[in-house]
């Protein structure tokens, strides 16, 4: 067993990936002997991802607030602390706070064998973030 001190500082989250603001904290990074990365984010109200999609696939684990998922061409859902959210394979979907909720996830990736965990596509719009539904509800 080993400790390892946090030596990260949190990072704002790009704007290439995301609109609004959302924070990143580093948890498990991929190596030369695991292609697997754990990252904390957290989204203030109404910050999404742009849509992308993993060519391994992605698991987030809701841990606190109200969000939203969609995959293309699907509903947008209510996502809640415990909720699990299982992205298959290439699945193009976003993911973020509702308008007036913080949300905070763990996003759980493998890297394909390029080193790639993410294809970032164009940002999802704020008529395509509007038709969600009401939380609330």
């Amino acid at each position: 067993m080993r400790v390892e001190r946090n030596r990260t500082e949190t990072v704002t989250g790009p704007a290439d990936w995301f609109t609004g603001t959302v924070y990143i904290d580093a948890i498990a990074a991929p190596t030369d002997a695991a292609h697997f990365s754990v990252s904390a984010v957290r989204f203030t109200p109404g910050a999404r991802t742009a849509w992308h999609r993993h060519p391994c696939g992605q698991t987030l684990w809701v841990t606190e607030g109200v969000g939203f998922v969609q995959r293309r061409g699907g509903p947008i859902e209510v996502i809640r602390a415990g909720d699990r959210v299982v992205t298959e394979p290439d699945e193009e979907h976003w993911h973020g706070a509702a308008p007036n909720h913080f949300m905070s996830h763990l996003a759980m990736q493998e890297a394909d064998d390029s080193g790639t965990a993410a294809v970032w596509g164009e940002h999802v719009s704020d008529e395509e973030y509007g038709a969600a539904p009401d939380v609330n509800a």
